[in-house]
C-alpha cells in the first residue's frame, strides 16, 4: 500500500505552477467545459467580497476561465449577501433551493444544494472565510480537470499557519482525519489536506455521491469517490498558503465528532449508539455540561432527486 501511495504522490500531486493559465485556457477552449465556483457562506461579510472580487477580476475579466460564481448563503445574519452581490456574485439562499426538502444546518447541506443552482461541468468549492485570497486556489485545482480527462476530483493542498506558527493549522486533520484515513483507507494517506474546503470535481462525479450534511462532507466525499472512480481519478495541487479564521477547541471537538461519525458509517453502514457529544464549560458552579447532536443525516446522490434530473434533461 505504501508503494501505491508513493506512486500516486509522484503522478497525481502537482503544483499550481505546473499548469500555466494559458495552458488551462487552451484546454478549456478545446473541451468546451464550463466552470462554476461555489462559496458556501455563513456570516462571512469580512472576507466573501474580496474572494469574489479576485475571482471575477482574475478569472472572468482578464481570462474567461470561470463561467459563474455562486454564493450560497446558509442563513447569515450579517451583510454577507449584500457584500457578495456587490462584488459580483450571484447569491442564492439555501432555503430557496429545493424547498420541498426542509434544509438542515451544515456545510455539506449547502454544497449538496448548490448542484441544483449551478450549471458548470466542473464545480469548484471555495470556503468563504479565506484571507489574502489568491485566484491560484481556483485555477490550480480546476486545471487538472480541464487538462487531464482521467482526473475527476482535485483537492487543494497548502500550508496552514496558526498564530504565526507555520504548519500548525488543520488540527482536526492531524488528530482525527489523518489517523482514520491511514488506518482504514490507506490509499488516501497521500492527501495533504483531506479536510480542506478548496476542491473541484466533475459534476458527473458529484451528482453520484451522497453528501453528509455537516463537517463530514469532505472526508465522506474522498472515501466515496475512491470507491466509485478509484485512486488515480483523484489528485491534489499545491496552491501555497491558506489563511482563514480558526475555530476554538470546542468547535473543533464537534467537527471531529461529525467526521468520526462519517467514517463510522462508511466502515459499517451501521447506527451510532449515541449520536451526541457532551463537552464542558466552566460556569458559576463549576464545570457545566453542554451536549450537542452529531450530524447523522446524509443527502442522497443528486441523480436520485427528480428536480435535478428534470433540470439536467432540459
Amino acid at each position: 500500500m505504501l508503494n501505491e501511495v508513493e506512486r500516486w504522490l509522484a503522478t497525481r500531486s502537482w503544483s499550481a505552477s505546473d499548469r500555466p493559465l494559458h495552458r488551462i485556457m487552451a484546454a478549456k477552449r478545446s473541451t468546451g467545459r464550463t466552470v462554476s465556483v461555489v462559496l458556501p457562506a455563513l456570516n462571512e461579510e469580512e472576507t466573501v467580497g474580496d474572494i469574489v472580487a479576485v475571482i471575477r477580476h482574475d478569472l472572468m475579466q482578464q481570462v474567461p476561465l470561470v463561467d459563474e460564481i455562486v454564493v450560497v448563503d446558509s442563513g447569515s445574519t450579517d451583510r454577507t449577501s449584500e457584500v457578495a452581490t456587490a462584488a459580483g456574485a450571484r447569491v442564492v439562499h439555501r432555503d430557496d433551493i429545493l424547498p420541498r426538502i426542509p434544509a438542515v444546518p451544515g456545510k455539506g447541506e449547502v454544497l449538496w444544494r448548490s448542484l441544483l443552482v449551478t450549471s458548470g461541468d466542473i464545480v469548484c468549492f471555495i470556503d468563504a472565510d479565506l484571507k489574502e485570497f489568491s485566484s491560484d486556489f481556483v485555477a490550480g485545482i480546476v486545471g487538472p480537470l480541464l487538462t487531464d480527462p482521467e482526473v475527476d476530483l482535485v483537492k487543494g493542498m497548502y500550508d496552514r499557519p496558526l498564530g504565526g506558527a507555520a504548519g500548525q493549522g488543520g488540527r482536526v486533520t492531524e488528530l482525527m482525519a489523518r489517523p482514520l484515513l491511514n488506518m482504514h483507507w490507506p490509499q488516501l494517506a497521500g492527501f495533504v489536506q483531506p479536510l480542506g474546503g478548496e476542491y473541484a470535481a466533475r459534476r458527473s462525479l458529484l451528482e453520484q455521491l451522497p453528501f453528509p450534511v455537516g463537517y463530514g462532507v469532505e472526508l465522506g466525499m474522498l472515501v466515496d469517490a475512491l470507491h466509485l472512480v478509484g485512486l488515480d481519478a483523484l489528485a491534489q495541487v499545491d496552491v501555497g498558503v491558506r489563511k482563514h479564521r480558526h475555530q476554538d477547541g470546542q468547535a473543533l471537538g464537534r467537527m471531529s465528532a461529525a467526521i468520526y461519525r462519517t467514517a463510522q458509517l462508511r466502515l459499517a453502514r451501521g447506527h451510532m449508539i449515541r449520536p451526541a457529544l457532551t463537552q464542558f464549560e466552566r460556569g458559576r458552579d463549576g464545570f457545566e455540561p453542554r451536549t450537542y447532536s452529531v450530524d447523522t443525516e446524509e443527502r442522497p446522490p443528486m441523480t436520485e432527486i427528480p428536480e435535478y434530473m428534470k433540470r439536467r434533461a432540459a
